[in-house]
């Protein structure tokens, strides 16, 4: 780490990186969103191979715990003909309660993971990479509170080819974000 605003990195195989100079590891919308957010400096970014982007195969290959990084989902629903989407972040070693908590915060009759192809269109970000950084205005950002109070957390940079380092508690000031203690299930 080069400053002590950074988040100490995780045990791992990883060169993490200041994303000022790494533009070319991050989707544009996550990029766009970096260069104008003050918390900016307090993000790392490091390279790893996309085929390993999956969450079970990128820890054991980079020697991260599963709690030590966390899954961003899209999750949709309806109401009054109208569609709503929402982000969800939870830790690797959870899944997020999308018919209970999600439903309830989206007001949604029925909530569901939003198909991949819409969600890669939605968020100009690769399926498997998808990151609560950059995500389209207006989209709520749900954080469990396991993610909030975990420290630094791996996560998607919104491309297959690399993983951001970021404090769980700093991803709740995202636009949008909110600690949602029942977001997690086991």
């Amino acid at each position: 780490m080069t400053t002590d605003a950074q988040p100490e990195a995780p045990a791992g195989k990883l060169h993490w990186q200041d994303t000022a100079g790494a533009g070319q590891l991050l989707a544009a919308p996550v990029r766009d969103f970096l260069a104008g957010w003050p918390s900016t400096g307090q993000v790392t970014v490091a390279e790893i191979d996309p085929e390993l982007a999956d969450t079970a195969a990128f820890c054991q290959a980079y020697g991260v715990r599963p709690e030590e990084s966390a899954n961003c989902v899209v999750v949709t629903g309806k109401r009054a003909g109208e569609v709503r989407y929402a982000a969800c972040l939870v830790l690797a070693v959870h899944r997020a309660d999308v018919n209970g908590a999600v439903r309830r915060l989206l007001d949604v009759r029925k909530a569901s993971f939003a198909p991949m192809a819409e969600a890669v269109e939605l968020t100009g970000m690769e399926y498997g990479g998808i990151t609560p950084i950059g995500l389209p205005a207006g989209w709520p950002v749900l954080v469990s509170a396991e993610v909030a109070a975990a420290g630094p957390v791996v996560i998607g940079s919104g491309l297959r080819r690399s993983k951001l380092l970021v404090d769980g508690a700093l991803l709740a000031t995202l636009p949008g974000g909110q600690v949602v203690p029942d977001l997690s299930q086991r």
